[in-house]
């Protein structure tokens, strides 16, 4: 038997890039690839600002005819915002998987995360912008919020919160998915939940049976914490919910996103 010995001359092994050098890499990666989708990041600041105004001056009088419900219905049009910009991370998560790009960056010496949070920390700072646009586009229309600075922080940071846990969840989905179309479909369902929560009317004039619905998902604590903030209605407590709902799908999504990176890449 023949023992292999290395040359002294041999090239060593690659290091493993440490620090946040490597979410740097892929933060900037997924930030470019948003500019270069510029019809995304527009369908996501335009169909919010749509539906705004559709509720605002179409809706707005039958449901509040001393026309202050855009005062109302603002706080659920910026989650709204917040969910069409994170639904991207899906499609561009699935198309990294299904391009196989992702197998390649499993054999660098890189932190399997730091694919995933690159495709997240750009939703987070992308979505912060629609977010304002959709904000100043509010006040033009007419939308008065009472708060003060440190209730615009409390909603930035609920926002924040929001958008970070979502995207994970949506990053998972994309993982999850066979296809971009697949992880488009999903997110859909997601977007879907604002309409059954008091984002555009109050929780107590929907029929019975969707109530408890409405009040027992993460939807409307999270609107009500934006809009006690924003509004200074009261909160009851709706804040703590909120940001247990948002920590809740924080971490399983992120435990899940994990999950399934190890078992997926790779196995194609």
């Amino acid at each position: 038997m023949t023992t292999l010995t290395l040359s002294p001359d041999a090239p060593a092994l690659r290091p493993r890039v440490g620090g946040l050098v490597a979410e740097s890499v892929f933060v900037g990666r997924s930030l470019r690839h948003s500019l270069r989708d510029g019809e995304s990041l527009l369908m996501a600041i335009m169909l919010p600002v749509l539906l705004m105004l559709l509720f605002t001056y179409v809706f707005g009088g039958a449901i509040d005819p001393t026309g202050g419900y855009v005062d109302y219905v603002v706080p659920g049009i910026i989650l709204l915002c917040a969910g069409f910009g994170a639904s991207s991370t899906a499609v561009y998560v699935a198309s990294d998987m299904k391009a196989g790009i992702i197998d390649r960056f499993r054999t660098m010496p890189v932190r399997a995360s730091a694919v995933l949070t690159g495709h997240v920390v750009a939703s987070l700072l992308r979505n912060l912008v629609a977010t304002g646009l959709v904000v100043c586009v509010a006040l033009l229309v007419g939308f008065r919020p009472t708060a003060d600075a440190w209730g615009w922080a409390g909603a930035l940071g609920m926002i924040a919160l929001w958008i970070l846990a979502i995207t994970y969840l949506f990053a998972a989905l994309g993982l999850a998915s066979k296809s971009p179309e697949g992880a488009n479909a999903y997110g859909f369902i997601i977007l879907f939940l604002p309409y059954l929560s008091s984002a555009f009317v109050p929780v107590d004039s929907m029929p019975q049976w969707l109530q408890w619905i409405a009040e027992n998902q993460p939807v409307t604590p999270i609107i009500e914490t934006i809009r006690g903030l924003l509004m200074g209605t009261p909160m009851n407590g709706q804040a703590w919910w909120g940001v247990g709902w948002c920590v809740a799908i924080l971490f399983a999504s992120f435990a899940w996103g994990a999950w399934l990176f190890r078992r997926k890449a790779g196995r194609r």
